[in-house]
């Protein structure tokens, strides 16, 4: 039986998620790239926040060594490498060695008037891609910003900027395959129109792709898969709707609407009469 191979899977595409995000980013080192942790408060940097962000590094370490040791590994399958062997003590981590995210707004300017009745902070202030965040990492005993979203240039020189990244090609090549093996499915391939389907998916996930909260969820493809869902349902109620009023000037002006409406008639009919026969009863 040949095993059933996933076309896309959470880890890539959170990989290029995150990569496609601090294109937009001001950082001071690689080394404070990756978070460990992510965090809503300053003030959530606790030991016990501490000591999650390592148990989570050490894992990640954990995964990449197997991952690398299992790539060149060419002996005989007994001796394959396990994870066990991996294994990282998150004490032996350095708290300098630890990245936090902290989710906030402080540095996306106001823009006043954006929104007539703003219901929260977001809202107040400049639209961006995707939900804001800072990195802060221990410097000289000290928890300091070390990476900053929508920012172009140094932290005191630079400037707030929407526009200077952009996704890699890699998270572009999974919305094209995303969108392309949805629409094969049994339920939308046979309509005429699938490729206009195809292509506002397409527009919604350029649009909103990077709009997907981490701190929320680790589950994008579940989250690109339901956007694109409704993208297609749209384009197909807009479409059934165009359609009825076609069928509706056919019947005014004397001719055949179309087919799916005569047999929606039909059915009426039918219907009609068994609810005449049952009431005669």
């Amino acid at each position: 039986m040949v095993a059933k191979v996933k076309y896309l899977n959470n880890k890539d595409l959170l990989k290029q998620i995150h990569l496609s995000k601090m294109s937009f980013c001001w950082i001071k080192s690689p080394q404070y790239d990756y978070p460990d942790i992510i965090i809503n408060k300053e003030d959530e940097i606790t030991a016990d926040v501490i000591l999650e962000a390592k148990t989570n590094k050490a894992g990640k370490m954990k995964d990449f060594a197997y991952q690398q040791a299992v790539a060149g590994y060419e002996g005989p399958a007994n001796k394959k490498p396990r994870q066990k062997d991996f294994l990282v003590d998150p004490e032996d981590i350095a708290d300098d060695d630890v990245v936090v995210r902290k989710m906030t707004y402080e540095h996306i300017p106001l823009e006043p008037g954006r929104k007539k009745n703003p219901r929260n902070e977001a809202e107040t202030k400049a639209k961006v891609n995707f939900p804001p965040f800072k990195h802060y990492g221990l410097v000289s005993g000290e928890w300091v910003e070390v990476a900053r979203s929508h920012w172009k240039g140094g932290p005191k020189s630079g400037k707030f900027s929407v526009d200077h990244g952009s996704i890699t090609n890699e998270l572009g090549k999974m919305y094209l395959k995303l969108v392309d093996r949805y629409s094969q499915r049994s339920n939308w391939r046979g309509y005429t129109y699938v490729d206009e389907m195809r292509g506002q998916a397409l527009l919604q996930l350029a649009m909103i792709g990077l709009q997907f909260n981490e701190a929320k969820s680790d589950n994008p493809f579940a989250y690109y898969t339901a956007a694109v869902n409704n993208s297609f349902t749209r384009v197909l109620n807009i479409e059934k709707k165009n359609q009825n009023i076609r069928d509706d000037i056919l019947i005014d002006s004397g001719h055949l609407p179309s087919y799916s409406r005569q047999i929606q008639h039909e059915e009426e009919m039918k219907a009609l009469r068994k609810a005449n026969s049952d009431s005669d009863a």
